[in-house]
């Protein structure tokens, strides 16, 4: 099993980087998840007895990578749970884009809904029956030959937001073949990285930032990171 790159950890919350082939919590193909390794890493190291308390505090998509949150106790997952249901939890993504938007930074609103048999989300101008209110701000960070970096703020946490919104714009996210990118990335993830989360830790009360490194083996990212 390869290692876990854990950015956080105490009694109370562990953070990891995922890779974009893990998987947050089961499904239906029944791979191991990132939950399962945790629990095991979290078992072996302190050398707890029987089953490791551990909730999913918040969800990436499988083929993105970044910054995951699990709670470690009922009492931190309780109050996770509220913290991101009162928008006291800032998460910033990073992504590549092939085709720049028509503004170098701006505020996205469209009404989105869910596909769930198609795992696809659909992205619209203007309210709609079942449709929810989406909303984000992105701004251009770096540009390259033919790709572009932007920094991504969500305001709202729906399904597939940022590709979908990304994608509504004309700016699909370099290998999201599910929402028009023309080629998918080697190893079939694609280049949207939770980068950052920030908030107030639930028991502590003291400011937590949390930053994950960009994949090391794709050579796009290095090459953006090289910028900096």
């Amino acid at each position: 099993m390869k290692k876990l790159d854990i950015l956080y950890e105490d009694n109370h919350l562990i953070a990891i980087n995922k890779t974009n082939s893990d998987i947050v919590q089961g499904d239906k193909t029944g791979d191991e998840t990132l939950a399962d390794k945790v629990k095991a890493y979290i078992k072996k190291k302190y050398n707890k007895p029987g089953d490791v308390f551990l909730g999913v505090v918040h969800r990436l998509d499988r083929p993105v990578s970044g910054v995951v949150i699990y709670a470690r106790t009922s009492k931190a997952l309780a109050r996770m749970n509220k913290m991101f249901q009162d928008k006291e939890i800032k998460k910033t993504y990073w992504a590549i884009v092939g085709e720049l938007p028509k503004e170098d930074e701006g505020r996205l609103i469209h009404y989105i809904v869910k596909d769930s048999e198609k795992n696809k989300s659909h992205a619209f101008p203007k309210k709609k029956s079942g449709a929810k209110e989406a909303i984000l701000n992105y701004k251009l960070i770096s540009g390259l030959k033919n790709y572009y970096l932007l920094e991504v703020d969500l305001e709202t946490g729906r399904h597939h937001q940022i590709r979908c919104q990304l994608a509504k714009i004309g700016s699909p996210i370099k290998g999201d073949l599910k929402y028009g990118f023309p080629r998918s990335n080697k190893g079939g993830g694609i280049c949207l990285h939770a980068r950052k989360v920030e908030f107030i830790h639930p028991v502590t009360q003291e400011k937590v930032l949390i930053k994950a490194r960009t994949p090391e083996d794709d050579p796009l990212w290095k090459e953006f990171k090289n910028i900096f």
